[in-house]
């Protein structure tokens, strides 16, 4: 499974707005919603909020990965945002996150689910990568750079 298959270069925010964990959440169920269509933000949002109280999903090195299951939905559905400044997502490490790949996948979903969360932190686990992605300018530049590191 390659990320850069499943995340379309037009659900990359290669700056969203939000400040806070929870702004970040309901920032990044919007596009997800879109994306599943007829499925309700807040109930997106309701889903990675809950999934947060269990437990950060930050992983450390400036990268979160909010993630949730809803029975409504037949597929998997899934964008990328960026803060240049950082969020405190509360990660163990205590820095700032600075990417945030948000997941909602149908509650039945465990292969292609687990496979995409796993090929997620495998790309993103360079730095150098992190560095390049953070310089990138657009959502396409992002998207290349994503294409190019899966590649490998």
């Amino acid at each position: 499974m390659r990320l850069a298959d499943i995340l379309r270069k037009e659900f990359i925010f290669p700056a969203i707005r939000a400040g806070r964990k929870n702004e970040v959440i309901r920032e990044l169920a919007e596009p997800l919603a879109e994306q599943l269509g007829g499925v309700d933000k807040e109930v997106i949002a309701r889903i990675l909020a809950d999934r947060e109280q269990q437990g950060s999903t930050a992983i450390n090195e400036g990268i979160a990965v909010p993630h949730g299951k809803l029975n409504s939905v037949g597929k998997i559905a899934v964008c990328l945002g960026r803060s240049r400044k950082g969020v405190d997502f509360g990660s163990a490490d205590g820095r700032p996150t600075h990417f945030f790949l948000a997941v909602v996948a149908p509650a039945n979903s465990k292969g292609d689910y687990l496979k995409l969360l796993a090929r997620f932190s495998h790309v993103f686990k360079t730095a150098s990568f992190r560095e390049k992605l953070m310089a990138a300018k657009t959502a396409d530049d992002m998207h290349q750079i994503i294409q190019e590191e899966d590649s490998k």
